[in-house]
């Protein structure tokens, strides 16, 4: 088959497979997270999470509220994290596809709706804020574009050819341009919480450092290590913006031998074809389960 043809047939399965996950079970509620003395000792009595796909998604059956597109499942990361705490009142604002521009501004997400800035959940009293962003910024079209050029050469570095031509590795300069919008959205929590603990909650790996696992992760064997440095590259750039703008940073970027290219059971991220009930290429139930814990030691 042209390689010209299997690209656009793996693109439309990978939106069919997308576009399916954030409608189903678009009705499942979300049970309150009872409060708990161990929590409100601690000062986390309401929560509110926002953020991108990497905080919303979960489990495509427990996807629940308004609207759908958002993807919100009952167990991601913020959910786990908000019964773990037992917080008394927890919010979870988060939004697939979200950008830093979508926090203080309405995110359209047609023809599945469109949702409120994400800010307009914060209120002066929330004492918890997690918030997961920039991937959208940067590293989802750093990945669509290696991803297509795995096609035409798997065995070799498309990706790192097309962003270095010229001698200036034009992806490492995305990232490096996102740190002033992050930046900018862990000042407007603190402006509308003032009294908030602010957690920037980086991404779980797709990749592992070397070699990757095409076409289950369709990345190119040889860019493979080049995609890592850039995930480590956003997330020393994340880690740097938390700590000068009063947020800590809780990093699972870091975390090894439970990606996308695992076997059933040990991945905490999904491939072009999930094996369990989850979004291709995102955290499954498992990998968002870890990231809540990682998060909850961070606070506690």
């Amino acid at each position: 088959m042209p390689r010209h043809i299997l690209w656009h047939r793996t693109r439309r399965l990978l939106a069919a497979l997308t576009s399916a996950i954030v409608v189903v079970g678009g009705l499942v509620a979300a049970a309150p997270a009872p409060a708990s003395a161990d929590a409100r000792a601690r000062g986390y009595g309401s929560y509110v999470a926002l953020g991108d796909s990497f905080a919303s998604f979960g489990t495509a059956t427990k996807i629940h509220g308004e609207p759908a597109g958002c993807g919100r499942a009952t167990d991601n990361y913020p959910n786990d994290l908000a019964r773990s705490l037992g917080v008394a009142h927890f919010v979870d604002a988060s939004c697939a596809g979200a950008k830093t521009a979508d926090m203080a501004s309405p995110q359209r997400l047609q023809p599945l709706g469109e949702n409120p800035p994400q800010f307009d959940a914060l209120t002066p009293d929330a004492d918890l804020v997690t918030v997961t962003i920039s991937g959208n910024d940067t590293l989802a079209e750093i990945l669509a574009t290696c991803l297509q050029g795995s096609f035409t050469n798997p065995m070799g570095h498309p990706c790192r050819q097309h962003y270095t031509a010229g001698g200036t590795d034009r992806a490492a300069a995305m990232i490096n341009a996102v740190a002033p919008k992050v930046a900018g959205v862990l000042d407007g929590i603190h402006q509308r919480s003032p009294h908030a603990t602010v957690v920037l909650v980086g991404y779980l790996p797709l990749l592992p450092p070397t070699t990757g696992c095409w076409p289950l992760v369709p990345i190119a064997r040889g860019d493979v290590p080049y995609v890592h440095g850039l995930w480590q590259r956003m997330h020393t750039m994340l880690g740097a913006v938390a700590g000068s703008h009063n947020a800590l940073f809780s990093n699972p970027g870091n975390v090894l031998g439970h990606d996308a290219c695992r076997p059933p059971g040990a991945k905490w991220t999904e491939g072009l074809l999930p094996t369990s009930p989850s979004a291709p290429l995102h955290p499954n139930a498992t990998g968002q389960a870890y990231v809540a814990a990682l998060t909850k030691a961070l606070l506690t």
